[in-house]
Parts: C-alpha cells; sequence; structure tokens
C-alpha cells in the first residue's frame, strides 16, 4: 500500500536525500555527468538546501511502500497561487512501473487545485527523453525553454512545460 506523507521533520528529509543520492546517481550522471550530478545534490538535495527550499515555501512529499520510502515529491506555489511549480518528482528505480509516479502527480495536480492554481509549471532536461515523454501524455505541452547557470560552471539545459488546470 502506498501512503504519501508531508516531510516535515529532519528524519524525513534524510530519508529525501537519500532517495536523491540514489535516484539522481542512477538516471542523471549518463545524462548529465557524474561532477554536475554531485554539484546539484549538494546544492539542491541535501538536507541543508532542502531546509532553506521548505522556507521558501516549497512542500515535499514522500511516498511510502509498506513503510519504505520509494519516491518523493517537492512543489511550490507560485504568482499568487496562480501556478504550482513542480520542483523535482522522483520514484526510486525498483519501484518505477507500479503507478507511484503517477500517484505523486495526482497529489501535485491536488494541491494544485485547492490553491486554486491555473497551471502546474516544471522543467526537465532536454536530454530526459522517458520523463519528457511521461509529462506530454499526462497532458503537459512544452512552451518555452530555459538555459538556467547554476554556478561552478554547470547549466541546467531544460525545456518548460505547463498542464493547464481546469
Amino acid at each position: 500500500m502506498n501512503t504519501i506523507v508531508a516531510v516535515e521533520n529532519s528524519d524525513q528529509l534524510h530519508d529525501v536525500e537519500k532517495l536523491a543520492i540514489q535516484i539522481w546517481h542512477e538516471h542523471y550522471t549518463p545524462l548529465i555527468g557524474k561532477e554536475q550530478v554531485e554539484y546539484m545534490l549538494n546544492k539542491f538535495q541535501s538536507v541543508a538546501a532542502m531546509q532553506e527550499q521548505l522556507k521558501q515555501g516549497y512542500l515535499y512529499f514522500l511516498i511510502l511502500d509498506n513503510n519504505t520510502p520509494c519516491g518523493y515529491l517537492s512543489v511550490q506555489p507560485r504568482d499568487n497561487n496562480q501556478e504550482l511549480f513542480l520542483s523535482k518528482i522522483y520514484v526510486s528505480g525498483d519501484f518505477r512501473g507500479k503507478g507511484i509516479g503517477k500517484k505523486l502527480m495526482q497529489h501535485a495536480i491536488s494541491i494544485a487545485k485547492s490553491l486554486p492554481a491555473q497551471k502546474i509549471r516544471l522543467t526537465v532536461n532536454k536530454d530526459n527523453a522517458g520523463s519528457i515523454a511521461a509529462y506530454h501524455k499526462m497532458g503537459f505541452t512544452t512552451t518555452d525553454t530555459a538555459k538556467t547557470d547554476i554556478g561552478n560552471g554547470f547549466y541546467m539545459d531544460d525545456y518548460i512545460l505547463e498542464l493547464p488546470l481546469h
């Protein structure tokens, strides 16, 4: 049974950090290289970085499969709650193909509608073909591109996708 819980304490942040390390090394090393993965994990997915994000209005959620953390979601309401930015949605490799990502996305949509936001917006690496296809299948459309300098000589080269909410 899958349960989604709000991340509210440091033990849960450590669970997210562990998942991020495992998932990012597996998924992103072939796309952006080990050095950039390590840099981004430290900059965006360390416990300290996530604590700062929580202060900035980001919300984190863990999804548990029989009490085992197997994925996570992070969102941030923006533009006076007119938009929900989907910052992170990840599922551990061992748990993919079981509807967990879909359940996390449904949770994000539920949050967006409760705001009530007009759309969900996200960024996705241009070379992340599998994720882009999955987002398009869920109804997202590509609206723009963004190349963001994240420091240390690294960039995020992304598509911007949006899902309008009715």
